[in-house]
């Protein structure tokens, strides 16, 4: 198996059909998904991971596992994945940490390397987060890996705010 990335902690891959259940415990969970219009179905935890797998293929990048390097496990989602804001194509980093690992750093760790890779692999000048107003725990995790607020837009029908970095950060 080959990583795409790899921290102290954990390591990134590419997401398999077999990594369904694992992520489904995330994506089917009303807590972890209260910024989300619904939690998912396992048709739509199947459907994102091939729409991810189509992303690989396509633009080189997408969402990718977050594995725990002590255990295996898929503890969730973080990747770059290219979003349309006001009509303009932005590379946002994304996640999404099984709650039994929320406030552990997990999060943040992955999306710093997501970052470290979005400017440095990918020559990217400009990397987005795409936050609930009230998503507090995504907000800090932006601002931890060096985002800032940028501005509002409203995005999938409804307010989101933009926070971003720039490839001349540290």
């Amino acid at each position: 198996m080959s990583f795409i990335l790899e921290t102290e902690r954990l390591y990134l891959r590419h997401f398999e059909a077999e990594d369904a259940s694992a992520l489904h415990k995330i994506f089917s969970d009303a807590e972890s998904m209260r910024f989300y219009p619904a939690p998912f179905t396992m048709e739509q935890t199947h459907a994102w991971i091939s729409r991810n797998q189509g992303r690989y293929k396509a633009d080189g990048f997408g969402l990718w596992a977050v594995c725990l390097k002590d255990t295996d496990e898929v503890i969730g989602d973080c990747g770059l994945i290219t979003q349309i804001i006001n009509g303009a194509a932005e590379v946002e980093i994304g996640y999404h940490i099984n709650k039994r690992y929320w406030s552990k750093g997990f999060a943040t760790e992955a999306a710093l390397k997501c970052k470290e890779y979005g400017f440095q692999q990918l020559k990217k000048n400009k990397l987005v987060s795409i936050i609930a107003p009230n998503n507090i725990q995504s907000i800090r995790v932006a601002e931890k890996i060096g985002f800032t607020f940028e501005r509002e837009e409203n995005i999938f029908n409804k307010k989101h705010l933009i926070y971003s970095g720039t490839g001349c950060q540290s």
